[in-house]
C-alpha cells in the first residue's frame, strides 16, 4: 500500500537517512565524491532537514510503500520565476524515489499528490531544475507535459556545478 503524508520536523532523521541515499542514486557520477559530501553535509544533513521543515514555505511529503520510506518531496508555493509570466507558481524543488521502489507508481503518485495541492493554492503552474544527464527525471518530466524553457548551473560545491534544464509545467 502507498501512502503520502507531510513531513514534520520530528522526519529529519527519517529524510537526512532517506535524501543522502536518493541523491547518489540520481545524481553520484556528477561529480566527485568530495563535492557530493559538500553538499549532503550542508543540504541533506538532520540539521539541514530540521531548520527546512521548521519553514512553513517549505512543504515537505514522505511516501510510504508498505509502511517503509521510499522518497520524498519539496515545493515551494507562490516562488515565481523570472522566465514564466504566469504567477503564482509553484517550485518544485525536491522528488526522488530510492531505485528498489521504482517501477511501483509511486514516484507518479508522490508527484501528482504535489500537482494537486499546488493546485488547491490556486497556483498558475508548477517549475524546477533537473541535471541535463539525469535522463530518467528528464523523460518523466517530459512525460508529465513539462517543457524546457531555459538553463541553469546548479551548485554541487562551491567549485563545482552541474548544467539543468528549467523546465515548466502550466496548468
Amino acid at each position: 500500500m502507498i501512502t503520502i503524508r507531510p513531513a514534520t520536523v520530528a522526519d529529519a532523521q527519517l529524510l537526512s537517512t532517506v535524501a543522502p541515499i536518493t541523491h547518489m542514486e540520481s545524481h553520484g557520477h556528477s561529480a566527485s565524491a568530495e563535492h557530493h559530501e559538500i553538499y549532503i553535509s550542508k543540504k541533506l544533513s538532520t540539521e539541514a532537514f530540521t531548520n527546512e521543515l521548521s519553514n512553513p514555505d517549505f512543504l515537505y511529503h514522505v511516501i510510504f510503500v508498505d509502511e517503509v520510506a521510499a522518497g520524498y518531496s519539496k515545493i515551494i508555493l507562490n516562488f515565481n520565476h523570472s522566465l514564466i509570466t504566469e504567477q503564482p507558481v509553484t517550485k518544485l524543488e525536491r522528488i526522488y524515489l530510492l531505485k528498489s521502489f521504482y517501477g511501483m507508481q509511486a514516484g507518479q503518485k508522490l508527484f501528482d499528490h504535489n500537482v494537486s495541492l499546488s493546485k488547491d493554492h490556486h497556483q498558475q503552474g508548477m517549475w524546477l531544475y533537473v541535471w541535463k544527464e539525469n535522463h530518467r527525471a528528464f523523460a518523466f518530466y517530459l512525460k508529465q507535459g513539462f517543457e524546457i524553457i531555459g538553463s541553469y548551473d546548479f551548485e554541487v560545491s562551491p567549485t563545482h556545478f552541474n548544467p539543468n534544464h528549467v523546465m515548466y509545467l502550466k496548468y
